[in-house]
């Protein structure tokens, strides 16, 4: 990370594997088409309204390119296109988008074709798209470039499919060597400095994610990133509310143990931690040397927020190919990364 101004202290971005290490290296994304994802909505269009839904496959490209290249053939403004998330350039990807047309016909869409993207479906709906309005992502990874023992591929993936993985944020949120986070410290150390809001939102969330990082990282130092502590607030699978645990018993005990119970940690912010006794006081501990850092979200009216500690992939299969890459298909909530899961078996290198 880049020089950071005085009080803001350096926040380690390296993080600890669950399992004992990687097996073998992997490269990942050495072609465009080795990396597969697929948007999974949270609702489905409902086949009314002045919103155009857009299932858009698109290849090589940015989102935000897409994103301006509907706006241009619908005619509107490029605000009037809206996206559940970005997605990575350096892959194929299904998404979807939202155009408003207000009082418009539906334009041709089959007559927009492109090298780069091409629209697989489309549906009216009464509302936009959202930011962070997706279920999830399914995937269908390549990973080329392996030197590791089969067997012992096949038995961390074993692993990883039966208790999951730690749901760290992945490196790409950090920004190179992490930029997004010195970025974030000059506009707290510099508040009268104007910095355009989407830059802001990235830089805040950059912070918030290291930060829950530390927290993970040190729960898998002691092996209890998959345990419940007292005090904890835990996560139904697939759900954002949490419940306190007051009382581990053996109800609580074989529900985490079957993946439906996740214990959780914090997105720092303006506010009071869910948690209380033994688990608030492990993430106080952990958290204190970054006290100006939970301040400077505070101040930026960033609400407390709690994050999954263990993430289940959904569906885990794998494959090795004769040319002896590696082929895995699996399914995340939204907000996990795969980088996260395949770096529990791999070195990774990314072409990207």
């Amino acid at each position: 990370m880049s020089s950071l101004p005085e009080g803001y202290p350096h926040i380690p971005l390296d993080v600890l594997p669950a399992w004992g290490g990687p097996v073998s290296t992997g490269r990942i994304r050495q072609q465009v088409e080795d990396f597969q994802v697929s948007e999974v909505p949270l609702v489905k269009a409902c086949g009314e309204g002045e919103h155009s839904w857009l299932q858009v496959q698109k290849t090589g490209s940015n989102t935000q390119w897409v994103a301006n290249q509907l706006a241009a053939f619908a005619g509107v403004k490029s605000n009037a296109v809206s996206y559940a998330g970005l997605k990575d350039r350096h892959a194929v990807t299904d998404q979807w988008f939202s155009v408003h047309l207000p009082g418009q016909p539906e334009p041709d869409w089959a007559a927009l074709q492109h090298d780069e993207f091409r629209i697989l479906s489309f549906q009216r709906h009464q509302r936009k798209l959202k930011t962070g309005a997706l279920k999830g992502n399914r995937f269908v990874l390549t990973v080329r470039s392996i030197d590791g023992d089969t067997a012992d591929i096949d038995r961390r993936l074993g692993q990883v499919a039966a208790g999951g993985f730690p749901n760290y944020f992945g490196p790409q949120r950090f920004g190179r060597g992490g930029s997004n986070l010195a970025s974030a410290a000059q506009m707290f150390a510099c508040r009268k400095r104007k910095v355009p809001r989407s830059k802001r939102s990235i830089y805040l969330s950059s912070v918030r994610s290291a930060l829950f990082n530390r927290v993970l990282s040190a729960r898998v130092a002691e092996a209890s990133w998959n345990q419940v502590k007292p005090g904890e607030a835990v996560q139904l699978d697939g759900r954002s509310a949490c419940f306190v645990v007051t009382a581990i018993d053996d109800e609580i005990l074989e529900r985490l143990a079957g993946g439906e119970l996740h214990p959780t940690g914090p997105l720092c912010g303006d506010g009071e931690s869910l948690c209380t006794g033994a688990a608030a006081a492990f993430e106080s501990a952990s958290l204190q040397p970054y006290t100006a850092w939970i301040e400077a979200l505070s101040s930026a009216r960033v609400a407390v927020a709690r994050r999954s500690l263990r993430i289940m992939p959904g569906s885990l299969t794998w494959q090795h190919q004769p040319d002896g890459c590696l082929t895995l298909c699996f399914y995340l909530p939204a907000g996990s990364y795969a980088t996260s899961l395949l770096a529990e078996i791999f070195r990774l290198e990314d072409a990207a």
